[in-house]
């Protein structure tokens, strides 16, 4: 039984990602499937793979769907020209259930004037010339999607998936999103707060050998002792002299840098293992389950309770095999 109808926009220079990804999200969750492009036939993507499309906006009823969703793509900076493409788009958004977009689909989208005044987002790369360009938008620069009433925007290429499941949880629950999720082997789902970076992208990468090493030392062993002073020993520099260098090179203060990484550990304790939050804080130097509760919320933007819930993935133990256990043995 189909979930609803689910349209996604292409054009020539499309990204790959941003239609295959939610396409298979979506199909695996039941959903009726269309595929629009300005013309029917061979819809090349910016990476030269060719979608064919029997659909075009010359002959497709723009109303009849229930979810659109723009993908984006090198492409789309000529595409939001197309003023063919656009009036379709426009027409199917007033009247569609939902819109999404995935990637740069939001400058496409920005054409219909359907997300003036509202929160969106879209790769990182191009955030500060949506903004530019489209000045009525509120451009978040940092979420990998973010929902505004029926309208949702997403990140690059994976992050689609991301909102896809979020859309399908909406629909059918977060246990028919798990599903989905589990079948695809893909994480469950990251929330929309979170950055679109992890450390290694939102940060700059130390140049120099000395802070290379301090870098290596967090990534390595997030729950060791970190303080400036133990960073400062490790990379023989006097603490205020690594304190301003660290800094510089790579764009952060060491303590705050330290905290993200062991967040992010922690993230994935929380989705991948069945432990306690407070083993978790001890584990990763939070000292509590106080302290990490307090960093993850302002971070992540809900509490680690609250995202094991969602994105936790551990089974509990199959009794039988932990009878049949060696004593002592680890498994």
């Amino acid at each position: 039984m189909s979930s609803g109808t689910v349209t996604l926009v292409i054009f020539e220079g499309y990204e790959t990602l941003d239609l295959a990804g939610p396409f298979e999200v979506f199909g695996e969750a039941g959903y009726e499937l269309r595929v629009v492009a300005p013309q029917a036939g061979v819809i090349r993507s910016s990476k030269g793979l060719s979608t064919h499309t029997e659909l075009s906006v010359r002959t497709t009823d723009p109303h009849a769907t229930d979810t659109v969703v723009v993908t984006g793509g090198d492409g789309v900076f000529a595409a939001r020209h197309d003023r063919t493409l656009v009036e379709w788009v426009t027409a199917a958004a007033s009247s569609a259930r939902r819109v999404a977009s995935v990637c740069s689909g939001a400058f496409l989208l920005a054409e219909t004037g359907l997300l003036d005044g509202r929160r969106v987002t879209t790769h990182w790369r191009v955030a500060d010339q949506l903004a530019r360009e489209y000045t009525a938008l509120l451009v978040d620069r940092d979420p990998i999607f973010v929902r505004d009433g029926r309208f949702w925007t997403s990140a690059g290429v994976t992050a689609g998936m991301d909102m896809a499941l979020a859309l399908i949880e909406a629909d059918l629950g977060p246990r028919r999103a798990l599903d989905v999720a589990r079948e695809l082997n893909l994480f469950l789902r990251r929330p929309g707060s979170q950055s679109q970076f992890s450390v290694p992208l939102w940060s700059t990468q130390p140049t120099s050998d000395v802070l290379r090493r301090v870098v290596d030392a967090i990534h390595t062993d997030p729950g060791a002792p970190l303080g400036i002073s133990d960073l400062a020993s490790l990379a023989s520099l006097s603490p205020r002299h690594l304190q301003r260098r660290f800094t510089h090179e790579i764009g952060l203060p060491p303590a705050t840098y330290v905290e993200r990484v062991r967040i992010e550990a922690a993230q994935r304790d929380l989705s991948e293992r069945d432990d306690p939050v407070e083993t978790i804080a001890h584990r990763y130097g939070f000292g509590t389950a106080e302290t990490l509760r307090r960093a993850f919320h302002r971070i992540v933007g809900i509490a680690p309770s609250d995202y094991r819930a969602r994105f936790g993935t551990a089974q509990p133990e199959d009794e039988s095999a932990a009878r049949s256990r060696p004593l002592g043995g680890a498994g």
